[in-house]
């Protein structure tokens, strides 16, 4: 959310009792169990081994299926029997073992738990007699899940519709409900902003992974993706808008095997991966590479889609040991590079303007997992980070040449301890994270219009600063079941230290009722949460030197929102073939997280407004299978509004005074009323499939400022112009039609071809996003853009 424009453009020692002693005793022991046992996963582990009736063991073939998490796996037991399925996403599965001469076996498997759960399966004669009971349609409801949540498996990932290169895992969540895309792939949760944080692998990241932030995450490589918008478990933290959970494949066939897929499509993309494993049975080694390049990459301002190259390119590898039955040692590095330009609008592409972007990030992270008991697991992981973000301008640059170095060197560890009793399932751990920040940043201003800079604005300006980031929490949370009724309930501890030092508890509870007979499932869950300012350029806004560039300079320290979300829903199965869920949910916010423009720049800093308050209802209807046809439809109405004042950051211009005296309520940019997304996918054969895909916005709030129909036009052209309802207020409404395709040309075991090809905005509908925003100024979104993908599994 941001407030009213406010930039440039004259826009708007006690003693220790004993109760205090027992408390910081049960901190330690928590904290010293954790970090001798930090996964932020909520996955389980599922060990199978299958036997014949005298108990000798048996090679099978088995699949395990869950359609509420949208997660189907085939695979093969090895010559002991036995086969252990990683990473599956907490939920209810199905799961069937054949093999020839005996009896197909079929069972309901619950994963609740991080703790393994052993499955011994004895299978039986041939018998004419035998049956199956268990039908995947009887995982289309979680049952004990309090709050909300989607997961997209393997093979939605692999269908999914070609987009813009570092978009990937974007693109799947902004189609769930809640979950709003701006601007440069910038993913508002439920009308957060900067409030998405990622678990990549069981590791939390906090900054903006938007496309102009950070190398974005593909999801070629994935297993599942899962979002959280509420009843959000007291492990995740510090960034609680949204969480968006990747899992990255780890469960490989037996042997050597690989991954390769080519595409190609509008505006000169080009897209290469390669991605390989091999799997004795013991040890997993992993090993991806991947280039792109497109001339749209950005959502450009102005339908002429000027300097919008883009160049990236990633690596990956992985080694994951079970060391012994109770142990398991996994270790990844990464290195990722995007190179990019900074799309111009009308005249400062007349101006000859050239800014260059570059963000790079190198990572390696461990994690070991030990099983103490069969009901105690603990484990610690474990990462340190490079990233950075560098900008340059020529001098043809309008209205200013700007220049910027900025990252940080990110170290972070954490740990936990999971055990299973009767009716509960306990989980405690603690984090701590510790980065270096540095930031450096200068500008020249090119045309010295007083229209657009206030009169007192010095020419030119720079800065650099390091500083440190503190942070450390811990936590503790259960999660009760008492036959049809589920309790989870949580405690989080947050210490945060950037430039100022603030402390907070939050609880969590949430509850579900699952009525089998109606096939009906009610839920309400209570978060409390203490969100943390954006690191992105933090230093800069809160730098003593930034207050000498004009005259009407507000300053303000930056604090952590701390907020209070509250949401009651129901997912109803229907017919055995869908289910349908409906959620109403509330936010009420202090110290609201926000972002501003520093001049014209293009570079934005954290601010914070007095509240914000936003409610709204989501519902998802999805068809599993119908024949041939499955379908899904996500609908979100959202109410966003905010409270002046301003209560933290900086504020430039005429109307800064004002925007720390005002008591105005406003709407937030992320205020769209109605937002949908829909597929029908129809698989007449085996081997072919097709989909219609559509999305619907109502639009975006604006806030023009005072410019002139005239001064737009000369910017944005009168297309553009036309896309905006200058009277109401707001960019008009945003409809895009898909289409896609795919055949499997050749199969055989785990090898396969597949081609696919993709159709995007199908009817070339000019949609605007955003619109003459000094925050997120203006962007449109794709026109029609078609894309032929092939992918080679062997």
């Amino acid at each position: 959310m941001r407030a009213m424009g406010s930039v440039g453009r004259n826009r708007k020692p006690r003693s220790l009792t004993r109760h205090s002693v027992l408390q910081c005793c049960f901190v330690f022991w928590i904290i010293f169990v954790s970090l001798n046992t930090a996964a932020q996963e909520r996955t389980g582990e599922l060990r199978v081994g299958v036997t014949d009736p005298s108990g000798a063991v048996l090679q099978a073939h088995c699949e395990i299926v869950s359609e509420a998490n949208h997660f189907r796996l085939e695979f093969e037991t090895n010559a002991e029997g036995d086969y252990i399925v990683k990473q599956l996403p907490f939920g209810s599965y199905k799961l069937t073992v054949e093999r020839q001469g005996f009896a197909p076996f079929a069972k309901l498997v619950e994963v609740r738990s991080q703790i393994p759960m052993t499955l011994g399966i004895s299978l039986t004669l041939a018998s004419r007699t035998e049956s199956i009971t268990v039908k995947e349609t009887d995982t289309l409801l979680d049952t004990s899940n309090t709050g909300t949540a989607y997961t997209l498996g393997k093979l939605g990932l692999q269908t999914w519709l070609s987009t813009t290169p570092g978009r990937g895992a974007i693109d799947v969540v902004q189609a769930q409900p809640g979950w709003l895309l701006e601007a440069n792939g910038v993913l508002h949760p439920r009308g957060a902003e900067y409030g998405t944080q990622y678990v990549v692998d069981g590791i939390p990241v906090f900054e903006n992974r938007s496309p102009a932030f950070a190398p974005g995450e593909e999801i070629d490589d994935l297993q599942s993706v899962k979002v959280y918008t509420s009843g959000i478990p007291a492990q995740f933290g510090r960034k609680l808008g949204g969480v968006v959970e990747t899992i990255s494949e780890r469960n490989p066939a037996r042997g050597a095997h690989g991954t390769a897929i080519l595409s190609g499509g509008s505006f000169g993309t080009l897209n290469g991966y390669f991605g390989g494993s091999y799997f004795d049975g013991r040890d997993v080694f992993g090993l991806s590479a991947s280039g792109s390049h497109t001339d749209r990459y950005l959502d450009p301002p102005v339908q002429q889609n000027f300097t919008n190259t883009a160049t990236a390119s990633a690596f990956r590898g992985s080694f994951e040991r079970d060391l012994t039955q109770r142990d398991r040692l996994r270790l990844i590095v990464s290195h990722e590079r995007v190179g990019f330009l900074v799309p111009n609008e009308q005249v400062q592409q007349a101006a000859g303007q050239r800014q260059e972007r570059q963000n790079e990030e190198t990572a390696g992270q461990i994690a070991y997992q030990h099983i103490f008991f069969s009901t105690w697991l603990g484990s610690l992981q474990a990462r340190v980070r490079d990233l950075s973000a560098n900008l340059q301008s020529n001098p043809e640059s309008t209205p200013i040449e700007a220049f910027q170095e900025r990252g940080f060197r990110d170290g972070y560890v954490g740990g936990s301890v999971d055990a299973v009793f009767p009716h509960h399932e306990l989980k405690a751990g603690a984090d701590a994270i510790y980065s270096a920040v540095h930031e450096a940043f200068s500008y020249l201003i090119t045309t010295p219009d007083t229209s657009i800079f206030d009169p007192s604005t010095p020419p030119s300006f720079s800065f650099a600063g390091t500083g440190l980031d503190r942070e450390q929490a811990f936590y503790a949370q259960d999660q009760m079941r008492f036959k049809n009724l589920s309790i989870s309930a949580g405690l989080r501890f947050d210490h945060y230290s950037v430039r100022v030092d603030e402390s907070a508890w939050s609880p969590r509870l949430g509850v579900a009722w699952y009525t089998p007979k109606l096939g009906l499932v009610l839920r309400a869950s209570y978060d409390r949460i203490f969100s943390t300012p954006a690191i992105e350029n933090l230093l800069l806004s809160t730098s003593a030197d930034v207050r000498m560039l004009n005259q009407a300079t507000a300053q303000l320290a930056l604090r952590p929102a701390r907020g209070n979300y509250y949401e009651a829903g129901a997912t109803k199965e229907l017919f055995h073939k869908a289910r349908c869920s409906v959620n109403y949910f509330w936010r009420d916010i202090q110290n609201a997280g926000d972002d501003d423009t520093l001049l014209e720049t293009g570079i934005s800093f954290p601010t914070a407004l007095h509240s914000s308050s936003i409610y709204g209802a989501e519902s998802q209807i999805a068809l599993a299978e119908w024949g041939p046809v499955s379908a899904w439809l996500n609908y979100s109405f959202m109410v966003a509004k905010a409270q002046l004042p301003v209560v933290g950051g900086l504020f430039l211009g005429q109307d800064a005074a004002s925007l720390l005296n005002s008591r105005q309520t406003i709407w937030v940019t992320q205020d769209q009323r109605h937002t949908a997304h829909a597929q029908v996918q129809y698989q007449p054969v085996r081997r072919f499939w097709t989909a219609l895909g559509a999305s619907y916005g109502s639009g975006l709030p604006l806030e023009l400022n005072g410019e002139s129909s005239a001064m737009l036009v000369a910017e944005f052209g009168q297309a553009v112009l036309d896309r905006v309802n200058l009277e109401a207020g707001r960019v008009r409404p945003s409809f895009a039609l898909d289409v896609s395709a795919g055949t499997q040309l050749w199969k055989r075991e785990t090898r396969a071809v597949v081609l696919q090809g993709d159709v995007r905005n199908l009817t070339n509908r000019l949609n605007v996003i955003d619109f003459a925003s000094v925050f997120s100024g203006t962007a449109l979104a794709s026109p029609r853009a078609a894309s032929v993908r092939l992918r080679l599994d062997f």
